[in-house]
């Protein structure tokens, strides 16, 4: 074994997928790349995020505790990555960046009509807010785009290094 720095140890637990949060607040839609995520609860699903103080986004999540996680697939990779290389105070990225904003059903942020899985949610606990910037957030209506049959979704390493999907493997489980 040999020394790993500690500000290297998120590239060895990833959380999962690269996804695009939306966030709408005084008329005005934003979108954040997010990777620090995770699931909490099956049922109801809960997910915990970070969105630091420091993002756009965090103002409007906090003041509307709402938002929608938007799930890409691989072909959406540059524009995931130009979206978290800039900021929603100078900069409106549905149309920097040719996506388009669909409406939600239970939430005021929008769905991202180019994403393969769209996660309507209502931020339920924010014990962890003030101190780590850790939201959870409960999905309360889901969507998926059955035209994307088998999306790749993408993984970051940090410093620009992404992995893609790759093949599946099925193994008998008792776990969901």
């Amino acid at each position: 074994m040999k020394d790993l720095a500690l500000g290297e140890v998120y590239q060895v637990l990833e959380p999962g997928p690269v996804v695009l949060l939306t966030t709408s607040r005084r008329a005005r839609h934003n979108i954040m790349t997010l990777s620090w995520h995770m699931m909490v609860e099956f049922t109801p699903p809960l997910v915990a995020c970070v969105v630091s103080v420091a993002d756009f986004s965090h103002a409007a999540l906090k003041a509307t505790r709402q938002c929608v996680i938007a799930v890409p697939a691989v072909e959406l990779a540059r524009k995931v990555v130009g979206i978290g290389n800039c900021s929603g105070a100078d900069t409106d990225k549905f149309a920097s960046f040719g996506l388009t904003a669909l409406p939600g059903e239970k939430v005021e942020a929008p769905l991202i009509g180019e994403c393969f899985a769209n996660l309507e949610c209502k931020v339920v606990n924010t014990r962890l807010a003030k101190s780590h910037n850790l939201f959870i957030l409960e999905v309360v209506k889901a969507w998926r785009d059955p035209a994307q049959k088998a999306p790749k979704t993408i993984h970051h390493q940090g410093y620009g290094r992404f992995v893609v999907d790759g093949d599946v493997l099925t193994i008998p489980s008792r776990m969901p």
